[in-house]
């Protein structure tokens, strides 16, 4: 599978980004998906993950209940809606399919990345 993510840009604290992440070879809801982010200078970090229903989220604890998850099977396609959008929340942001059981927190346990989106965020 081939991942895209796009959608990034700069915005404003307190503004709001949706994220998309497409996807194309092979359909979507055959992975958990994943949301990644790396700032500059640091490690890349878990934002948020999904399981191939959709049933399941998850959230780092710094972007719960400002951040969204969600996919569209049909469209082939990953949202991240992000709300409240903080200047730590500037970062390139990663998409990622997991092919084995289970829904992964963890960069390791991602089989599949696409490029990363930049999201800016000015004070």
């Amino acid at each position: 599978v081939q991942l895209q993510a796009f959608g990034g840009g700069l915005v404003q604290a307190g503004g709001s980004l949706r994220l998309s992440c497409a996807a194309s070879g092979r359909t979507v809801s055959s992975y958990a998906m994943g949301w990644f982010r790396q700032a500059p200078g640091k490690e890349r970090e878990f934002v948020a993950s999904i399981s191939r229903s959709g049933g399941a989220t998850y959230y780092a604890d710094s972007v719960k209940g400002r951040f969204t998850i969600s996919r569209h099977n049909a469209k082939n396609t990953v949202y991240l809606q992000m709300n409240s959008l903080k200047p730590e929340d500037t970062a390139v942001y990663y998409c990622a399919a997991r092919a084995r059981v289970g829904v992964g927190t963890k960069i390791d346990e991602y089989d599949y990345w696409g490029q990363g989106t930049q999201v800016t965020v000015s004070s």
